[in-house]
């Protein structure tokens, strides 16, 4: 890797050329210092043959400099569209759709596992209804403060290159870990389809992910687990004192809408890759399928999703509708429960679009949050073929465990904490962003899909917002950036409350065939105090890996 230090207005020698900034300004600064040449209007320089050569001079030649007028650069550049709006913070992230979302939280950050919803097209090239039947990955992003997110690849599982090559699908995962041999081990429970639910296991949170078991943990041959009509969608709670239990299941036999009696949980050996004891039925009115599981003081709540057979005898008991979340509470882990409450209306009753329901519930820094996927970011990029995407909203648990009606919202949570901007921070790290997408940054994560990640597919206009950035009252002075141009060229604004808000700095970009680059430039104010930091970019074909302040 080379750094590479530029001055406070960065000095591009050979690095933009005028062909390649076509319509740019350039300031011709022969003989001039640029004391001097600051306050002077810039003039064109026209892209002629001669005008090439000037620019191609050695960086060490301060007798002829060339200095790209930035402000010019970026003037009247139209910003690339943020489907979610850059004030909202529902979906959580943008560059993929992400459903049935399952949390593990480990060292401070929460770490969000999502069924890795793709498009399918018809052989006209035209997108298809979501069957899901060719979803094999798991996304992966995390989060310290519940408002910036770290994209982590995805998790390939299932078909023939995946962690487990004898599963078709990989579904609705849930993440658990835990200490083994005086060492954190991690977890990642799937489900094959509706046919049984598997296992894979790694020593980060983030993988790569391998099969230890080489089969799943529980199938169709297991006691109690064969009348299940779908054996799917896996729940994992470790307990205070360090036991652990699954819970699973979900559809509905004809003609048994109001007790479908195919919901199960078990206790998860010390091994956390298999069973106690036999699975156990969970009665759970109007089931459909999406367990899930949390513990408040000494109670267990099983949670889960309504079918779409609710009647009149159920709305009036239950004081439930189709397709939604419903809760059950119990004194034990394995039950029995007895229903308590609803507590999230079905997607389509906020976003018109609805579909199935699918949740989390969890503890983060005193807060409690549900996490569920909807419809909203397809909607708005004028799909509506059924795939889906995360959001996260926050509530409050009552004293005795109620819990009530949580609203879906599109801004419906806060930030917990700060962003520490003089870390260093990956690139694929972000609250907002418009048009950029994210891939594999070094060999381990190439092989995998899944680990470092960077930002790339970078087009003029496109741009990430950071939210919360804590300066401090000194302030950052310097802003750091590690890029890979691939023989591009461009630049990055970096700017504070807006995209196009105050602007600190710009990080030229040049075109290193094949290297990865440290820019350092000094920003021409200070950033200070509490601040939402806009990344936004010029040109395309070069890719950021990370950055930080000083």
């Amino acid at each position: 890797m080379k750094t590479r230090t530029w001055l406070r207005r960065p000095v591009i020698c050979g690095m933009l050329g005028c062909t390649a900034l076509s319509g740019a300004l350039i300031l011709a600064a022969c003989g001039q210092n640029r004391a001097q040449t600051a306050g002077t209007e810039a003039a064109v320089v026209q892209p002629t043959e001669t005008a090439g050569e000037d620019a191609a001079v050695s960086e060490n030649n301060t007798e002829e400099e060339q200095v790209v007028n930035y402000e010019e650069l970026f003037k009247g550049l139209e910003l690339t569209k943020s489907f979610k709006g850059v004030e909202n913070c529902n979906p959580i992230i943008e560059q993929h759709y992400g459903a049935d979302p399952n949390v593990l939280i480990y060292d401070d950050t929460v770490y969000f596992y999502m069924t890795a919803d793709a498009y399918e097209y018809s052989a006209a090239k035209e997108i298809k209804e979501n069957s899901y039947s060719k979803i094999r990955s798991i996304y992966v992003v995390s989060t310290k403060d519940m408002i910036n997110f770290t994209d982590h690849g995805e998790i390939v599982i299932g078909g023939r290159d995946g962690a487990a090559s004898w599963a078709k699908n990989s579904w609705a995962p849930a993440a658990a870990w835990k200490m083994i041999d005086g060492k954190p081990k991690f977890f990642l429970y799937f489900a094959d389809n509706g046919g049984g639910i598997g296992v894979v296991c790694a020593d980060s949170p983030v993988g790569p992910f391998r099969d230890e078991l080489g089969k799943g943990l529980i199938r169709r041959d297991m006691e109690n687990c064969g009348n299940v009509e779908w054996l799917f969608d896996p729940a994992v709670l470790v307990d205070d004192d360090g036991k652990a239990y699954i819970y699973f299941g979900g559809g509905v036999p004809q003609g048994k809408a109001a007790h479908p009696m195919t919901a199960r949980c078990a206790q998860l050996g010390d091994d956390m890759m298999s069973l106690v004891d036999v699975p156990t039925v969970i009665d759970a009115p109007y089931l459909f399928e999406d367990s899930g599981i949390h513990k408040y003081n000494d109670t267990y709540y099983y949670t889960y999703c309504s079918n779409f057979s609710v009647d009149d005898a159920g709305k009036e008991e239950y004081g439930i509708e189709n397709g939604e979340i419903c809760v059950m509470e119990s004194k034990s882990p394995l039950g029995p429960f007895t229903f308590k409450e609803r507590i999230l209306r079905n997607p389509g009753y906020y976003y018109e679009v609805g579909g199935n329901n699918h949740h989390a519930v969890f503890q983060f820094k005193d807060q409690w949050y549900i996490t569920y996927h909807t419809r909203m970011l397809e909607k708005a990029q004028g799909v509506l073929h059924g795939y889906r995407s995360t959001s996260i909203d926050e509530f409050t648990m009552g004293e005795d465990g109620t819990i009530g009606d949580i609203p879906m919202t599109n801004n419906g949570r806060k930030q917990v904490g700060t962003m520490d901007p003089y870390q260093t921070i990956n690139a694929a790290t972000f609250a907002v962003m418009g048009g950029v997408n994210t891939a594999p940054a070094d060999e381990v994560s190439k092989e995998y899909h899944c680990g470092n990640m960077l930002l790339t597919e970078i087009n003029s206009g496109d741009f990430v917002k950071l939210q919360g950035v804590e300066f401090g009252s000194t302030g950052a002075k310097k802003v750091i950036a590690t890029v890979k141009s691939n023989g591009q060229e461009g630049a990055i604004r970096v700017s504070t409350g807006a995209a196009d808000g105050d602007v600190a700095g710009y990080i030229p970009v040049k075109a290193d065939e094949n290297e990865t680059t440290t820019v350092e430039v000094d920003l021409d104010k200070a950033i200070t105090g509490l601040q939402d930091v806009y990344f936004t970019f010029y040109g395309e074909g070069y890719e950021v890996v990370d950055w930080r302040f000083e």
